[in-house]
C-alpha cells in the first residue's frame, strides 16, 4: 500500500511530546513491512537545523488563505530510519523558535499557519510517486485535511489519529474565511462548534476512519468525563473509531544494548540496576543510597497529575526515599517543582528540560516510575520503564490501564501498581504498596522480570494499522 503521513512532529527533529515518537517509529515499521511510506511536515527551524539529508525541490505549491494567495516550496529528505520526508517551506509561518508558541501560550496566527499546511497536504499528494492511496493524519493541526479532501472530491482515503483529545485546534468563527470552504461547512453538522472552528471535530466528522492511541482511551473519550466536550460527536461516529495501542521503540529503549548506561543489563542481570543508581546519585550530587528511587519523566502539565506528585513528595522524603523529576512544560508547575527540590535537596532533584542521555540513565537507575495522570491517551514512558524493569505506579486510565498489569498481593504477580481515584490519598496508597514490594526482594525481582518480558513493539501496532488500511481500500 501507498501511505502518506502528515503531522507537525517527528523525533528527533521536531518534538514536544509523544506524537513525535509515533511519527518516527510507525512509518518506519510500515516501510519495513513492505509498504511505500512518506511523511510530510512543516519545515520548522528545528528541522532545518538538525536534518542533514535535506534539499529543496523545484516543486512550488500555491493555496488560497482567505483573500490572499500563498505559496510554499517543497523540500525533500530522509529520516534517520530512511523514511522519505517532504517539508513545506514557508518561513513566514514555520521559521520560528517554537512549534506552536512559547510554553503555555499559542502563536496568534496558528489558524493561518495550520490551515495553510492542511491545504498543502492534498496538493502535495498529487505529486508524490507512487501516488498515495491513504492519507494518515495526526492531531488537530491536520484536522481540516479530510474536509478539503471531501469538498474537492479527491481520490484519497483519510485516517485521522487522535493523540490527545484535550488539544482541539479551536479558533474564532471569524477565521472561517481562511478555510475558503463553502458556507455550509460552518454548521453544527460540519466544522462549527459553539460558534468556533474546531479542527479536531472537523476530522472526526469528515475522516473515513478514526483511531486513537489505545483501546481504553477509545472508550473513555466517548464519555463526558474524558470527552472534552466532543463525546457526543464521537459516540455518533463510534462505528469508524478504533483504539490501536502505540508501540515502544526497542531499538532505542532496551537496557541490554543501551550505550547510554554505565553497564547494560537484562532480566538475568538485574543487579546492574544498582550500578546505574550509583552513577545517577553521583551525577546529581547525592551519596550512594539503597532506598527506593522514584522518578517522573513527563511534560509538566496539569494532565500529568503534577499536583498529586507535589502532594505526596514530602511524604516520600519523610520515608527517606529519593525522587528525581525530568521534564518541562507549564512555567507555573516548573517553579513549584523547583521550590520542592530547593526545600528537600538531599532527597529530591528536579531537572527542567529534556536530556535524552539522562532519561535513559534515570529509567535504568529508578525502582519505580510515577505516572499519576488525570488522563493518559497511551503513554510511552511506562512502556520504556517496563523494559528497564522499572515498575510504574500509575492511574488506571487510557493506555496505562491497557499496558500495566496490577500487582496481586495474593500471587505476587504484576508489572506495576494502579490506582483509580485521581486523589493524592489513592496515589500514596499505591506508592505504599510499591514500597512493600521493594522490601521483599524475591517479589520485587519477580515483578521486574515479568515487566521486562512484556512486548509492545511497533511491529505489532503496524500490523493493526495494516489491517485497518486494507479494510478501507477494500
Amino acid at each position: 500500500m501507498n501511505i502518506l503521513f502528515a503531522a507537525t512532529e517527528l523525533a528527533p527533529y521536531a518534538k514536544t511530546g509523544g506524537l513525535a515518537d509515533v511519527l518516527a517509529a510507525l512509518p518506519a515499521a510500515l516501510r519495513g513491512r513492505g509498504h511505500s511510506v512518506a511523511c510530510v511536515l512543516p519545515l520548522f527551524r528545528s528541522i532545518r537545523d538538525t536534518l542533514a539529508d535535506l534539499r529543496p525541490t523545484d516543486l512550488v505549491l500555491h493555496a488560497p488563505l482567505g483573500e490572499g494567495r500563498h505559496s510554499a516550496r517543497i523540500w525533500e529528505g530522509r529520516t534517520d530510519r530512511d523514511v522519505r520526508l517532504f517539508l513545506v517551506e514557508k518561513d513566514e509561518f514555520f521559521d520560528r523558535t517554537y512549534l506552536y508558541g512559547r510554553p503555555g501560550e499559542d502563536y496568534a496566527d496558528n489558524a493561518s499557519r495550520f490551515f495553510f499546511f492542511s491545504k498543502i497536504i492534498p496538493l502535495l499528494a498529487r505529486h508524490v510517486r507512487p501516488a498515495p492511496e491513504i492519507l494518515h493524519l495526526h492531531d488537530w493541526h491536520t484536522g481540516l485535511v479530510p474536509v478539503f479532501v471531501r469538498s474537492a472530491r479527491l481520490p484519497y482515503r483519510t485516517v485521522f489519529t487522535i493523540h490527545n483529545l484535550a488539544y482541539q485546534g479551536v479558533f474564532w468563527g471569524l477565521d472561517f474565511p481562511l478555510t475558503n470552504l463553502p458556507a455550509e461547512y460552518f454548521t453544527p453538522e460540519g466544522i462549527e462548534f459553539h460558534q468556533h472552528i474546531n479542527c479536531l471535530k472537523a476530522a472526526i466528522v469528515f475522516a473515513d476512519r478514526l483511531t486513537t492511541v489505545s483501546p481504553h482511551y477509545a472508550q473513555e473519550i466517548q464519555t463526558p468525563e474524558f470527552g472534552c466536550g466532543l463525546d457526543a460527536v464521537l459516540r455518533e461516529r463510534k462505528y469508524k473509531l478504533s483504539g490501536i495501542l502505540n508501540g515502544a521503540d526497542y531499538s532505542r529503549w532496551d537496557p541490554s544494548r543501551d550505550p547510554l548506561l554505565p553497564m547494560p543489563y537484562s532480566e538475568n542481570s538485574l543487579g546492574a540496576k544498582q550500578i546505574s543508581k550509583d552513577r545517577l546519585a553521583k551525577q546529581v550530587g547525592w551519596e550512594p543510597f539503597r532506598a527506593p528511587l522514584f522518578c517522573m519523566i513527563s511534560r509538566l502539565t496539569e494532565q500529568k497529575g503534577i499536583q498529586l506528585l507535589l502532594d505526596v513528595a514530602p511524604e516520600l522524603r519523610k520515608e527517606g526515599d529519593h525522587l528525581v523529576v525530568l521534564g518541562e512544560g507549564d512555567p507555573g508547575w516548573e517553579e513549584k517543582l523547583r521550590d520542592l527540590a530547593r526545600a528537600f535537596p538531599e532527597n529530591i532533584v528536579v531537572h527542567i528540560g529534556f536530556d535524552e542521555a539522562f532519561a535513559h540513565l534515570l529509567l535504568a537507575a529508578s525502582d519505580f516510575l510515577l505516572m499519576p495522570s488525570l488522563f493518559e491517551p497511551c503513554g510511552l514512558t511506562q512502556l520504556y520503564a517496563l523494559r528497564y524493569g522499572t515498575l510504574p505506579i500509575a492511574r488506571e486510565t487510557g493506555g496505562l490501564a491497557d499496558t500495566i498489569l496490577p500487582w496481586d498481593p495474593a500471587t505476587g504477580r504484576g508489572t506495576g501498581f494502579l490506582f483509580s481515584s485521581p486523589t493524592s490519598a489513592a496515589f500514596f496508597e499505591a506508592i505504599q504498596k510499591a514500597r512493600t514490594v521493594y522490601q521483599n526482594l524475591p517479589c520485587l525481582e519477580t515483578m521486574r522480570r515479568e515487566a521486562m518480558r512484556q512486548e509492545f513493539s511497533w511491529d505489532r501496532s503496524a500490523a493493526a494499522y495494516e489491517e485497518l488500511y486494507r479494510g478501507m481500500l477494500a
